[in-house]
């Protein structure tokens, strides 16, 4: 029997869920594994090779790759082990924030520091809000299951 997952009409969000963290599983763990100096040093000198080291699927080691860091969650990553990919690039969390938005930094620390998006339009999916997956860089991803 499937859940009832109501949380998947809210826009603009994604939750970590028992079944993304299964599909997730070998993204997050290669992540963690850039805890280590010497993990990181290799991942930077041949990003492909190391990520070839991980049983993950060809999607998730593109998005890895492209710093997608949306469409890396749509494949099962967790934002926190996700941030270590951003770390290892000398990315800050609220830089990588503003990229998965699609906003600079500083458009992103503006739209947080003044309180965030609007709720107005932002309720469910279908809306017209900011938030909206037709208003985000990722698209419809917000809208439809992906692999």
């Amino acid at each position: 029997m499937a859940l009832d997952k109501p949380y998947k009409d809210i826009p603009g969000t994604l939750i970590f869920d028992a079944e993304q963290a299964r599909k997730g599983y070998h993204l997050n763990q290669f992540c963690m594994s850039l805890m280590k100096a010497d993990n990181r040093a290799r991942f930077k000198a041949d990003q492909r090779a190391y990520l070839n080291e991980w049983p993950m699927s060809e999607a998730q080691k593109q998005a890895v790759v492209d710093m997608d860091l949306n469409r890396a969650m749509q494949l099962g990553g967790n934002i926190y082990f996700l941030a270590k990919i951003g770390a290892t690039h000398g990315k800050s969390f609220q830089q990588m924030a503003g990229s998965m938005t699609g906003m600079s930094e500083e458009e992103y620390r503006a739209m947080m520091l003044a309180g965030g998006r609007s709720i107005e339009g932002n309720r469910f999916v279908g809306e017209d809000g900011n938030a909206q997956a037709q208003h985000q860089p990722q698209g419809l991803a917000g809208r439809k299951e992906t692999t």
